[in-house]
């Protein structure tokens, strides 16, 4: 039978796939608009399948907050090229995983994927993505999220679309929890915990023994290496830990001072930058061009 252009038009609305495929899967199935919806579902989880391994580092960083400011979540969303992460559909997948995660608190990644993108919704997340990645054609993958509810306010921070930062503190004021976010963000060491009783045991145990190593080549006593042991941890607690570090915006003071003078306290912090952890693939593009030739 005969596909008029208005069918492919709708399909292509309906599904987000290309206008050849949606033409092939109408002919394919005599006009019927239900099966080839699902010719198309089917084979874009294909395409999902065969991504799945492709390296995906770039994405958004994206932040959502309760209207009352005492809940937030924080997600990543990874594609494999910043040209993908600009694309409106794909920053709109990403913004409302973000506040699917707000409204629902999923119990962990696999029950997030599992839920609807959109309320009323049948279609999952997980279902979403794989469609996506079909009328897109890159990897896509919801990597991580964390959600933080308190009775207290919890400040955000997002520095362009690659670092996202919650706070929950206590006492001061509005521009303070910002100030906070936008330390947590900003600082070169990036804070590991609020407090030297929070640094684990053996991430000091590693730094000892890599500065009883450089102190031993000092060849001093012993007793005149220990206390250079000392001072060199307690130099390394005060570089990763938020109230050790000196504040970005006046480093004359520190965090734990600044806190003081406002009579506040930081309970807890979040900090999300996109990528970090991936292994990502370098390639020479002169190499690259090359293998495509040569595939040719």
């Amino acid at each position: 039978m005969a596909i008029t252009a208005a069918q492919v038009k709708e399909l292509r609305e309906r599904t987000g796939s290309g206008m050849m495929e949606c033409k092939k899967a109408l002919v394919d199935h005599n006009g019927d608009m239900d099966a080839a919806i699902e010719a198309l579902r089917k084979a874009g989880m294909a395409k999902a399948d065969k991504k799945a391994g492709r390296i995906a580092a770039e994405g958004l960083v994206v932040v959502e907050t309760s209207d009352d400011g005492r809940t937030a979540a924080v997600v990543e969303v990874n594609c494999e090229t910043d040209f993908v992460a600009k694309k409106e559909d794909f920053q709109a997948f990403a913004s409302a995983i973000a506040r699917r995660v707000l409204s629902d608190n999923p119990a962990d990644l696999a029950a997030l994927l599992a839920m609807p993108l959109k309320d009323g919704d049948a279609t999952t997340i997980e279902d979403t993505r794989k469609g996506l990645i079909a009328s897109i054609g890159e990897n896509i993958t919801v990597r991580r999220f964390v959600r933080i509810e308190s009775d207290s306010p919890i400040a955000n921070y997002t520095h362009g679309v690659r670092i996202g930062v919650l706070v929950e503190y206590r006492g001061g004021d509005e521009a303070l929890g910002k100030d906070l976010a936008m330390h947590i963000a900003a600082h070169d060491p990036r804070p590991v915990c609020v407090s030297e009783d929070q640094v684990p045991a053996e991430l000091i145990a590693a730094e000892r023994d890599i500065f009883t190593a450089q102190a031993r080549e000092s060849g001093k006593p012993d007793n005149i290496i220990e206390k250079m042991i000392d001072g060199r941890i307690r130099k390394y607690l005060a570089e990763i830990t938020l109230l050790g570090q000196n504040f970005v915006k006046n480093p004359d003071q520190t965090i734990a001072g600044l806190l003081a003078d406002a009579g506040a306290s930081v309970s807890r912090f979040e900090r999300m930058e996109l990528g970090e952890g991936i292994e990502k693939k370098t390639e020479n593009f002169a190499d690259e061009v090359m293998a495509q030739v040569k595939g040719g």
